[in-house]
């Protein structure tokens, strides 16, 4: 499958059971729930995936599944973190046998790795595959930069195509889009932000709050490239408390907490992350409801 890189794509939570299972029955009811919302792709294995405590088996089972649900109509992206570039093209591996479409790519884990190392990383497994790619740079939680000089090195390679901006900078946005033009396509990451990041020319954004709320996500994406701007801020400044679930440490956890609280979701998450409790639980729960009461009319 050749990807557009564009739309909306959800960082697609991996629900577990009680008994620390991959809980398909929930997984195949949130997915559909994004598929029949409109969105474009499905990104698996990320940060709200729970990728660190993810089995290699496990990953294979997300990718069949979102295959079989999709039935291609959206591109399936698996996310690759290895601490090692030899790790890395095993997944790579795996990921091509159990039938992904294409990768997002995290830097080294573990490692700070500088400039030269870290374009080596991701040289090494663009030329490892055919399949297409999307950089993940996130400077604020993973310390590594993927610089406009590294992408201009990157974009050597063919199968290097998008990146998710997660920089938190909205211009750089336009520096990337000024330097590269259309050779590569920049989803924003960032929830808090991707509606300016749209506005300002992103292609697409990879969403989280998208696990609970998949039609604002859409609709908010599809009003502002139909340059339908003041509604497009009316529903973004509606959820903007809702959007700041995702930029918070405890992200996988509230997440999962809102998609249960629409229904497309449980809150089991796999240790060392535990299930919110407390004030800490309620102060979200309250958000949710109070978003929930108020939520817009599409």
């Amino acid at each position: 499958m050749t990807i557009s890189w564009q739309g909306v794509m959800p960082a697609l939570l991996t629900p577990f059971t009680s008994k620390d299972q991959i809980d398909i029955k929930t997984f195949k009811k949130n997915t559909l729930e994004q598929l029949d919302a409109g969105v474009h792709g499905l990104v698996l294995g990320g940060t709200l995936g729970e990728a660190s405590t993810l089995r290699e088996e496990e990953k294979s089972v997300l990718i069949k599944e979102s295959k079989r649900l999709s039935n291609g109509r959206v591109p399936v992206i698996m996310n690759i973190a290895e601490a090692s570039t030899a790790d890395a093209l095993k997944a790579v591996d795996q990921a091509r046998i159990d039938g992904a479409d294409g990768l997002m790519v995290l830097p080294p884990m573990r490692y700070k790795a500088d400039e030269r190392e870290t374009v080596q990383y991701f040289k090494s497994i663009a030329m490892h595959s055919d399949l297409p790619i999307m950089i993940y740079n996130n400077p604020v939680d993973y310390g590594i930069e993927v610089t406009i000089p590294m992408f201009d090195e990157l974009l050597k390679t063919d199968t290097i195509q998008a990146v998710k901006e997660s920089t938190r900078l909205t211009s750089n946005i336009t520096k990337l889009r000024n330097t590269f033009g259309n050779r590569l396509a920049i989803l924003t990451g960032v929830d808090t932000i991707a509606f300016e990041s749209l506005m300002l020319g992103a292609d697409g954004w990879v969403a989280g709050l998208v696990d609970a709320f998949p039609r604002e996500t859409v609709e908010i994406y599809n009003l502002v490239k139909q340059g339908h701007f003041d509604r497009a801020r009316a529903i973004n400044n509606w959820f903007m408390p809702l959007l700041e679930l995702d930029v918070n440490s405890k992200l996988v956890q509230n997440i999962k907490l809102a998609a249960m609280a629409t229904g497309i979701g449980t809150e089991h998450v796999r240790l060392p992350r535990l299930p919110l409790d407390g004030a800490e639980r309620q102060n979200v729960l309250k958000v949710i409801k109070q978003s929930i009461e108020n939520r817009p009319q599409l």
